[in-house]
């Protein structure tokens, strides 16, 4: 099953995992649904196993880009584990995930010991500062989310989803294959790392004389204070399940990057929001709005966001890559997939009473992490029953559609 992100007719390994996350929950009442994301993600498995290092591939299995991103072999991980979280479906624990999986956390391991183990080069030239500290136990990156290259070689936002997603991989290798060795070593990094981000990842920060997570270090003392709309980012950290959405340390470092004092927040007459050195400069990304929103916990933000994002998309209710803020007709991509599928995520949590869906459980109490956010309702129980009924429909509608022509 071949997912493009949109416009672009390649397949990334993060944009398919996430674009395709939202939807899982809805197999429960349409079976038929399985071939779709059973078939992502085996072929997800056969990508990794094609190569780790690449970030997109060709229908071919081709590479179609080499970018070392952390966070590319995290969301593969999440969405194997979401539909087995929702479905109870074992026969997804095929021979070709069990190799991708220890690929995994094989290549996450040897880029904790980048200078010694690594063979990763990019051809071409890039602006990062190499100086780094080699005994963090963070992993090192050479490419944010954003495809764009690091400015520091350890971005915290990417390490803190691999934690996440190694613990989710100890659990499917030890249910799935019975693999306690590679469950072990899975929990072990998931564990350093997390230590790693912690220490090296929170800041006191003397402008604003507060605790702050940072975007990006070098392990040193050098920092750098930003975020971008492409998650994982610092906005979104509750929304991967690293920590509470009312945790001291992360409210405070959200004041800073939902605000003018991050180089990347823009305003405009229809939007305010996250940006990103992607794009031009001045631009805001939906998918930085749909963040924002899938981790307020007011109903007043979430409504402010999705005011916005309702009144920037295109005539066909696609969502685009960037736009300006004060004229949305400017925009960058025509379809954007992995924010078109946000979107979706955002309206099914805070419309349709969908509950979030479980980036990692408790296994002691199997319940998802205390610090997993759910965005608050805007509607009744009534609207919301009326609305799940229209995206039963609308689904059985597309469907048969496919079917027709399949």
């Amino acid at each position: 099953m071949y997912v493009t992100t949109g416009d672009i007719p390649a397949m990334w390994l993060r944009d398919s995992s996430s674009q395709t996350i939202p939807y899982i929950r809805l197999q429960r009442t349409f079976p038929s649904l399985r071939p779709f994301f059973a078939g992502a993600i085996e072929r997800n498995a056969l990508n990794i196993l094609t190569d780790p290092y690449a970030n997109a591939f060709t229908v071919n299995y081709h590479v179609w880009e080499r970018k070392w991103e952390v966070d590319s072999l995290a969301w593969p991980v999440h969405m194997l584990y979401v539909y087995w979280r929702l479905t109870g479906d074992r026969f997804i624990f095929t021979p070709t995930v069990h190799r991708a999986l220890q690929k995994i956390v094989d290549t996450y391991r040897c880029e904790q010991l980048h200078p010694t183990c690594s063979r990763y080069r990019y051809p071409y030239h890039v602006y990062t500062n190499d100086h780094y500290n080699p005994n963090t136990n963070l992993i090192w990156s050479a490419f944010r989310p954003s495809d764009d290259a690091v400015r520091y070689r350890f971005n915290i936002p990417q390490n803190a989803l691999a934690s996440i997603a190694l613990h989710d991989l100890a659990e499917l290798a030890r249910i799935g294959y019975g693999d306690t060795n590679l469950s072990n070593e899975a929990q072990s990094i998931s564990s350093q790392i997390q230590v790693g981000v912690l220490r090296y990842g929170v800041v006191w920060n003397t402008k604003y004389n507060k605790w702050m997570y940072v975007y990006e270090t070098d392990g040193y003392t050098n920092y750098n204070f930003m975020d971008d709309a492409n998650m994982p980012n610092l906005t979104t950290l509750p929304y991967i399940a690293w920590c509470s959405a009312f945790d001291p340390t992360y409210l405070d470092t959200r004041a800073f990057t939902l605000s003018k004092n991050n180089p990347y927040y823009f305003s405009g007459t229809y939007a305010t929001g996250l940006g990103s050195p992607h794009t031009p400069y001045g631009f805001v990304w939906p998918l930085g709005i749909m963040g924002r929103a899938l981790t307020a916990t007011s109903s007043s933000e979430v409504l402010e966001s999705i005011t916005m994002l309702a009144e920037t998309t295109s005539m066909e209710g696609l969502v685009h890559e960037s736009f300006y803020p004060s004229g949305y007709w400017r925009y960058t991509r025509t379809e954007f997939g992995w924010a078109n599928a946000l979107y979706a995520e955002l309206l099914f949590q805070t419309t349709a009473g969908y509950r979030a869906v479980p980036f990692s459980y408790d296994e002691m109490t199997m319940q998802p992490f205390e610090h997993s956010t759910q965005a608050p309702a805007l509607v009744g129980l009534a609207q919301q029953f009326d609305n799940i009924a229209t995206i039963f429909e609308d689904l059985r509608l597309l469907l048969a559609r496919y079917n027709q022509k399949h």
